[in-house]
Formats: structure tokens, C-alpha cells, sequence
């Protein structure tokens, strides 16, 4: 359910890309909310496999999960892993290269709907099934689903890819009378939308077993105050100032003695130019020119960048860039974007 052009290009490369297998990374530490995505995959391309991510973070939160049950429910192969540690990454390469060359065999369990959804479908499956590519056919029930969900845009490039006409008069038929059928209050996509979300809550609390009842208060006392209404902005503000403050101070003095350091190599570089008697003009361009250009630029900008970067990626580590892209969710839509431009956003300040 693609929300943006990146995703947009993400799905259609993995419902039509060919591609020999695809890797689902999801957080350990929120498992449920990250199951929501595999289950959509696992609707349109069969060879998945799913890494579970941040283990050594889950187990500070004492947060346990049963990977093997989880492979078992989802019928794919799951892989932990410490993102650090190369010996999981290892693990996590040679069952990729398993599944791709053929040696395990995935049989994905995609999400199974309830009855109202399940008939529905079943009207349209028929016609949508005989009128697609055999190599598209893994794709009928999704695409199915589609139809009547009615997204023009995923039609759209259903039809470009798959060279099917989903106009047609028989499924425009079939579309009125289950039109007619489906009662004023039920929704269709927010059905399927929720009977995802019910099945990751059940896989999760299937496969999550916690030591901690409340192991998240701490995340959530946090939350209250940095995504507060009233407190939110000006902490955003003020770190953000604190972050600034330090890249333009701080910047200064290397900087300045960056700047004598290439001045004292400039002057010995003149007296090298003069002793073997080199050309002025040469001289002025390798020296007045690209020298000088070159060394301006370095003890300008590297120190503030070294300086800010860090402590950027620093924020990053710690959850607060998530909290701001929160904060300046309203903002960003009032003015038609997205609030993933957030970074960009404090990248633009700073630059």
C-alpha cells in the first residue's frame, strides 16, 4: 500500500522486477508494527526472507522472540541478527544465497482475510485469473483485490507491466453487482487494512514473550515530553540551536588553524616556485589558483562539517530525528510534503 513515489518503484519492482528473493528487515523492538509490511510483501512476491534486526536492543528492553515459531507462522525463513556483530551477518548471507539458488524453498502464509473480504474477492478472482500472464498468475488475489479497492494509480501499473486490460467489460460487470452488494458501512480497503493488522498483533503476541510487563514506560514518559503539544517545539528548537551553536563556535578555532597551516605551506611552496625559478604564470595558477581555492574550501568547511555530522548522527542514535520528523508532520503537510523531508529540512538550515 505505497504512500510515495519510492515506494511506488519499491513494489512494482517486487511484484514485476523478477527478482530471485527479498530481504524484509524488521526491528526487533517493534515487531508487530513491522509485520505489517512483511505481510504485504509476502501478497506479492513468494521468495522473502525476513531478518530480524536489533536483537541486542530487544534483549536490553527483555524482549525475547521464538524466531524459528515466527518462520514457521509466516512460512519463510527468518534470520536474527546484530547489525554489528559480522558472524549473524554471515548467517543472514547464506540463507539469502540458499534461496535464491533454490536450496530452501519458501511457502509464504499470507494474511488470510475474513469472510466478507473472501467473498467479495472470490466474484472477481476468476475472470482476474484467466486474463493474466502465467508468470503474473502468483499475483491474481492481489490484484484482485486491487481492482475493487479501486487504486488508479497500481492498476495503472499493473496494466503497463503485465499488458492486461483491467477495464474490461466482464470485470467492470462484476465490479457493479459486488459494488451493489457490499453494504454503506463496510470499507473495503480499511477492512484489509485492518485484518493485516490484526494478524501481525497476533503473530506478535504469538512470538514476543516479555521479562518486563512495562518495558517500554521509559520510551513513552520520553515520547510525552519531546512530542508534547506544548513542549515539543521549543525542545526541537533549543537542540537544534544548541547543535548549531556548537558547529559555528566550535568550527572557528580549527578553522583558524587550519588557515596558518596553509598559509605556512603556501609560503614555503612560493620560495620552492622561486628557487627552481618556475613560471609566474604557472605559479599563479597552481598556487594563487588552485591552491589557494582548494585549502579556502578545506579550512572553511571541514571543520564545521566534521563537527556537525557527528553530532547529527548522534541525535539519529539516540530516536529524537523520528521525534522531530513527528513535530513537523503538520507543518510539512500544510505545505504539501512529507514529513520523511524533515533531515533535509535541518540539513538546509545548516548549510
Amino acid at each position: 500500500m505505497s504512500n510515495s513515489e519510492e515506494e511506488e518503484i519499491a513494489r512494482d519492482f517486487l511484484c514485476f522486477g523478477d527478482a530471485q528473493a527479498t530481504l524484509v528487515i524488521v526491528d526487533a523492538t517493534c515487531l508487530e508494527r513491522n509485520l505489517n509490511l512483511v505481510y504485504q510483501i509476502l501478497e506479492i512476491t513468494n521468495n522473502v526472507i525476513v531478518c530480524v534486526n536489533l536483537l541486542d536492543e530487544a534483549k536490553k528492553k527483555g524482549i525475547n522472540i521464538n524466531l524459528k515459531l515466527l518462520s514457521k507462522i509466516l512460512g519463510v525463513p527468518v534470520v536474527g541478527t546484530v547489525a554489528r556483530k559480522k558472524k549473524s551477518l554471515n548467517n543472514l548471507i547464506s540463507v539469502m544465497y540458499k534461496v535464491c539458488s533454490g536450496t530452501i524453498k519458501c511457502s509464504p502464509n499470507p494474511v488470510k482475510y475474513n469472510d466478507d473480504i473472501e467473498k467479495v474477492v472470490s466474484k472477481l478472482l476468476p475472470i482476474v485469473t484467466n486474463i493474466l500472464p502465467k508468470q503474473y498468475l502468483y499475483l491474481s488475489k492481489w490484484i484482485t483485490m486491487k481492482i475493487i479497492d479501486g487504486d488508479k494509480k497500481i492498476l495503472s501499473s499493473i496494466e503497463n507491466f503485465t499488458s492486461t486490460n483491467l477495464h474490461s467489460a466482464s470485470i467492470v460487470k462484476v465490479l457493479e453487482n459486488i459494488n451493489l452488494d457490499i453494504s454503506t458501512n463496510f470499507s473495503f480497503r480499511d477492512s484489509v487494512i485492518s485484518n493485516i493488522i490484526a494478524t501481525a498483533e497476533t503473530v506478535a503476541l504469538k512470538v514476543c514473550s516479555f521479562e518486563k510487563e512495562n518495558y517500554n514506560l521509559r520510551d513513552i514518559k520520553i515520547d510525552k515530553i519531546l512530542t508534547s503539544k506544548s513542549l515539543g517545539f521549543p525542545i526541537m528548537i533549543i537542540f537544534l540551536g544548541i547543535i548549531f551553536w556548537i558547529t559555528i563556535v566550535g568550527a572557528n578555532y580549527p578553522s583558524e588553524l587550519l588557515s596558518k597551516l596553509f598559509s605556512y605551506i603556501q609560503e614555503k611552496l612560493v620560495l620552492l616556485f622561486d628557487f627552481l625559478k618556475i613560471a609566474p604564470w604557472l605559479k599563479g595558477v597552481l598556487i594563487d589558483g588552485m591552491y589557494k581555492t582548494v585549502s579556502w574550501v578545506v579550512a572553511v568547511m571541514l571543520p564545521p562539517m566534521a563537527i556537525f555530522f557527528p553530532l547529527f548522527t548522534l541525535l539519529e542514535d539516540l530516536g529524537y530525528l523520528p521525534r522531530i520528523a513527528f513535530n513537523l508532520d503538520k507543518c510539512f503537510k500544510k505545505a504539501c510534503s512529507s514529513r520523511k523531508a524533515s533531515s533535509n529540512y535541518v540539513y538546509g538550515i545548516w548549510m
